[in-house]
């Protein structure tokens, strides 16, 4: 089969997403509508936990809708509380058995816990706990949360759920559920999103605020960094886990993760993607007859630099959303149409134009060159390139799938390399005080960041336990050798 994936890795993946909800009639039908205005943050697998008196396990490979959408399957996931997770694999191969939630049963009865994120401490946690007796079930890192709850040395599932997560480092928004409880917990700096809404005489939590309109719910809150709520039959319940420490939430939330109808922190995602759409064209600005979004994550900033400059917007490249991962048998000649299975050039707007693409991001650059070419083929005059981040030059360990730093193209490359690579007239990023600015700061300053920007910078605000060990191992293997 032919596999679209080589062009879906030139993204930074999106992470995972999860939702949560108790004291609803329907709460695995709520939960399945949620995790599809969720799908955007993982399309590899999905899962519903749902209890009753006892709990109920539905997982599946693919779309939410593949497989949740029937009456058959939901009818199963009986009970007033469930949780979801919708995944792609940062860490843990894809397979059944790494599929969220992950359910066990535990001192105190049954256990499901779903996560976002991913934690930087998770193998030398693995080691102590396999060197303890434990059997692992899956290649995840979230498993890890749940061996430790095993473990605790204390009586109620929150109180083992503190204990747990105490241990963990990394950047991690969990949902999870006991007998009596819902939980969501956010990590101590606030990394990932996690939002806290109501529907009627029901909490709910998710990853994102859009997944609290698909059901009709209303917004109450952000849960707070370093904040664990917990819901049961008398209401919501506020802890602090952690001790407390500046936020640095992802700033590619706003960039490129978040659904752009959704509102994170107070920040609407579509506003501030404009806002930097606005900065591009005010930083980066050359001649041109038609600003060109490449689809579809390029949309808004495309509409503020074109706003900004006073340059029509025009969709010059279509987006076929019906390709899924594979498609036909490969031949050499399908194999050159590339990335034509996911994008087309619109000739009649761009032809004899000068053109300005406005993307998210370059990755390996791949997709980059390919669509340069393609709008290049369809008669445009001329191509320009213009990002709405900063080059990404380092790997993120916090939940985010990215290739390895050698694969990275401003790892290895100047902007003027990298233009020369894609083939572009011109390319330009976003600057970092740019970007601030959009965010509503007038720079990147170092001492008050509100963002994680390690992909950008390699200023990594939580310890990468795991790798370091790693690389003292690897750094140790030429003395053991000699």
């Amino acid at each position: 089969m032919l596999t679209t994936h080589p062009f879906d890795d030139d993204k930074l993946h999106e992470e995972c997403g999860v939702f949560g909800i108790l004291n609803h009639p329907q709460a695995a039908a709520i939960t399945a509508l949620g995790l599809h205005a969720l799908q955007h943050r993982g399309q590899e697998a999905a899962g519903i936990v749902s209890f009753d008196g006892d709990f109920h396990v539905e997982h599946t490979m693919g779309l939410v809708g593949d497989h949740f959408s029937t009456e058959a399957v939901i009818s199963k996931l009986k009970g007033p509380a469930a949780i979801g997770h919708v995944r792609y694999a940062t860490t843990g191969a894809a397979m059944m058995r790494n599929v969220q939630p992950l359910f066990a049963e535990l001192e105190f009865g049954g256990f499901a816990l779903a996560h976002n994120g991913n934690l930087t401490n998770a193998q030398s946690l693995r080691r102590q706990l396999v060197r303890r007796g434990c059997l692992f079930q899956s290649t995840t890192d979230t498993e890890v949360i749940v061996h430790l709850m095993a473990l605790a040395r204390g009586g109620s599932p929150v109180d083992r759920m503190i204990e747990a997560v105490r241990q963990v480092e990394g950047a991690f928004s969990l949902v999870a559920i006991t007998p009596k409880q819902v939980i969501g917990v956010r990590d101590a700096l606030g990394v990932r999103p996690l939002v806290l809404g109501k529907l009627g005489d029901s909490y709910i939590m998710a990853s994102e605020s859009c997944a609290l309109d698909i059901v009709g719910a209303d917004f109450v809150r952000d849960v707070e960094p370093g904040e664990m709520i917990v819901l049961d039959e008398s209401g919501v319940h506020s802890m602090r886990p952690f001790q407390q420490q500046p936020r640095r939430l992802c700033i590619f939330e706003y960039i490129y993760f978040a659904r752009p109808d959704s509102v994170i922190e107070g920040s609407s995602v579509y506003e501030a993607r404009r806002r930097i759409g606005e900065e591009l064209a005010i930083e980066a600005h050359v001649p041109a007859d038609a600003i060109v979004p490449v689809p579809d994550s390029g949309v808004p900033a495309a509409l503020g630099y074109a706003t900004q400059s006073g340059i029509p917007f025009e969709l010059g490249i279509i987006r076929n959303h019906y390709v899924g991962r594979t498609f036909i048998e490969p031949t050499d000649q399908i194999r050159h149409l590339g990335v034509k299975l996911k994008h087309n050039a619109n000739r009649r707007v761009i032809e004899g134009k000068r053109v300005i693409l406005v993307d998210d991001s370059i990755v390996r650059g791949t997709t980059s060159k390919k669509i340069v070419e393609m709008v290049r083929a369809a008669g445009a005059a001329e191509v320009h390139m213009r990002i709405s981040s900063p080059p990404t030059a380092h790997p993120c360990f916090y939940g985010i799938d990215t290739p390895e730093q050698d694969k990275l193209l401003a790892h290895r490359f100047s902007v003027e390399e990298m233009r020369e690579f894609i083939q572009a007239d011109s390319l330009a990023f976003i600057s970092f005080d740019g970007l601030y600015r959009a965010m509503g700061e007038p720079r990147r300053d170092p001492d008050a960041l509100r963002y994680c920007d390690a992909c950008f910078t390699g200023d990594y605000p939580i310890r990468l336990t795991d790798r370091d060990e790693r690389d003292s191992i690897e750094n140790l293997r030429p003395a053991l050798r000699a």
